[in-house]
């Protein structure tokens, strides 16, 4: 069973399932071409990736002398290669702990990624401790605590209005002391200008590389998958702010543009890690490009 299938159903019905019928008609011409053109940029897949799509499949469609199925398979083998962006993290595998900063926006799902995220290495066996570090807003601490309750993960928390980097320096502090495997630092969604923001991300990520020089090991970004070409700015924002190494996609079941997968891994060159594919704790998956073409497309 492809696991990708239920978050993907209705970017497949709307427009993914009708892209891939073109090539049912009799024969590959330029008005196939151009309806895909159409049906891609709908899907949020973005202008500049749906034209590297198409000058590929078309490229291949002319040396292979490719006809019909054969065109479509092309394009899901094409599609494949965009999505299946290479690790950008190159730390020690035997960090201790090992140190996630998740960044994002408010109301991005970032709480509740964070939360699966946690369930998921303690599910593998490992300790993992979480750190309140978005202290600008009481809600966000007091969201986070939850959480941290019902996956059974204890928060290093300060008051609201600390500084960000003390619950850092606190929270490495007390992981190293408890030999914990995984810290896991929640950071501010939004400030009042994306100068301010991006400034306070980077002040957190230093603090913690002063901690550990090699920290932090992962930095991921939630995105909600429901913004469509607005997830794509954030994304670039946010990776040229602090180095995103990954990106965990929440909310992809409520929408049919699912396409702005393909737009951000090919623009940002930055790999998806994890999926949510649903409400449960244990509703997260690491992402598999194939198997996320083969849901979308089939």
């Amino acid at each position: 069973m492809n696991i990708f299938r239920k978050v993907l159903q209705r970017s497949h019905d709307t427009w993914f399932g009708r892209a891939m019928g073109l090539f049912d008609r009799n024969k590959v011409d330029q008005e196939v071409w151009d309806e895909l053109e159409e049906l891609l940029i709908s899907a949020d897949v973005g202008v500049s990736t749906t034209t590297k799509l198409i000058d590929a499949v078309k490229q291949r469609a002319a040396v292979e002398k490719l006809d019909g199925s054969l065109v479509r398979a092309a394009l899901r083998e094409e599609m494949v290669k965009i999505l299946d962006v290479p690790s950008r993290d190159g730390s020690p595998a035997d960090a201790t702990p090992r140190v996630y900063l998740v960044v994002g926006v408010n109301g991005s799902g970032k709480t509740t990624s964070i939360a699966k995220l946690a369930y998921k290495f303690m599910k593998e066996g490992k300790s993992v401790l979480l750190a309140a570090a978005d202290t600008f807003r009481a809600a966000a601490i007091d969201q986070l605590k939850k959480q941290g309750e019902r996956v059974g993960v204890n928060v290093v928390a300060h008051q609201p209005g600390a500084d960000p980097g003390a619950v850092v320096y606190d929270a490495f502090q007390a992981a190293k002391s408890r030999q914990i495997d995984i810290l896991i630092i929640d950071t501010a969604g939004r400030l009042h200008t994306k100068f301010n923001l991006m400034e306070e991300l980077k002040k957190v990520r230093r603090v913690a590389a002063r901690l550990d020089p090699s920290a932090p090991h992962e930095v991921f970004l939630v995105l909600d998958a429901t913004t469509g070409q607005n997830g794509l700015t954030q994304a670039k924002y946010f990776t040229e702010a602090v180095g995103v190494t990954g990106i965990i996609l929440a909310k992809l079941d409520g929408t049919a543009k699912g396409g702005i997968v393909l737009a951000i891994c090919d623009e940002i060159h930055v790999p998806i890690k994890l999926v949510g594919v649903g409400e449960g704790m244990e509703d997260i998956v690491s992402f598999d490009a194939a198997s996320f073409v083969e849901a979308l497309t089939s």
